[in-house]
């Protein structure tokens, strides 16, 4: 996600990285009669995609040897179409970045954002999903632009960007908390008008906690004059999120994004999307600015984000 850790999390997580991928790194049980085509996109062991993953349900998560959630089932899918199997490794979200940039993994995956400064160190597939500035609010209020927020009690998970832009809010209190528990917790009891999460796992908690009596609502993304007055408030804004590979995986790469293209437009991005309780529209169509950020740093001048139909 678009999740910010120290440095002590960043070295700890290399650390279990290191201690995962020297236990876990045997290719004894590498598949037999792997294709050509396959073997020719350069996986660390041919015919395997290693992936770099954190528990973060409903996006990924691994049970019984095998990664679920969305992200997770995009993954599979694609992956099965290039005749690779995949094999997750457990981490946190600093080892997964760590393990992709020094080319531990194959891959990470789990709403993982691009900037200009991972993909220095990294390659981005084509977004699988762009994921809205989404909002826990109880039952009954309505929230729908930044100045809707001025004032409020506003909760997220200590770290996370939405930490800044809450901070730029005019009269807002910041509730920070070191899991979405504790935001749920506050919301539900009254503590907090508003909570800023990942899209998902405030809808899986509509449904696993009825009891607290919330909704989820969609901010509508702050305007390029007024991020301009205040930066911070770029966070309210949708990004873009992409899976993420070692800068020598191009063959991979491009193998993976013409995977998630074909997702877009034969329906199958829209299949999972909704599994997941997630809306298409809001998932996967892409905001005006992810193609000027992306042209001409790791995508050509003409590139265009893929979108279902509008």
């Amino acid at each position: 996600m678009t999740r910010a850790r120290p440095l002590a999390a960043a070295l700890s997580a290399a650390l279990l990285m290191l201690g995962a991928t020297a236990c876990g790194s045997g290719d004894d049980d590498a598949p037999k009669n792997v294709s050509a085509a396959a073997a020719s996109l350069g996986t660390l062991t041919p015919g395997v995609i290693k992936v770099a993953v954190q528990p973060y349900a409903p996006y990924t998560s691994v049970q019984g040897g095998r990664i679920v959630g969305l992200d997770g089932d995009i993954l599979t899918y694609a992956a099965k179409k290039l005749g690779l199997q995949v094999k997750p490794q457990v981490t946190d979200f600093a080892g997964m970045l760590a393990g992709v940039q020094s080319r531990r993994v194959d891959v990470t995956i789990g709403g993982v954002a691009w900037s200009a400064d991972r993909q220095k160190q990294g390659l981005f597939t084509d977004p699988p999903y762009y994921s809205p500035p989404a909002m826990a609010v109880r039952n009954g209020k309505t929230y729908k632009t930044v100045g809707d927020l001025k004032g409020l009690n506003l909760g997220t998970v200590e770290g996370y960007v939405w930490v800044k832009s809450i901070q730029a809010v005019p009269g807002a209190e910041l509730h920070a908390y070191p899991d979405a528990n504790g935001v749920f917790d506050d919301l539900g009891a009254g503590r907090v008008d508003v909570g800023f999460l990942d899209p998902l796992i405030i809808i899986a908690a509509q449904k696993q906690r009825p009891e607290l009596k919330i909704s989820t609502q969609y901010l509508t993304p702050p305007t390029a004059v007024e991020v301009k007055a205040k930066p911070a408030y770029a966070y309210f804004q949708p990004y873009q999120t992409g899976f993420y590979l070692p800068k020598k995986a191009t063959k991979l790469e491009k193998a993976l994004s013409a995977q998630i293209d074909a997702m877009y437009a034969n329906g199958e991005l829209a299949k999972l999307v909704r599994k997941y309780g997630g809306d298409p529209g809001q998932f996967l169509k892409p905001d005006a600015a992810v193609a000027t950020a992306r042209r001409g740093v790791d995508r050509p001048q003409d590139w265009t984000p893929p979108s279902i139909a509008r």
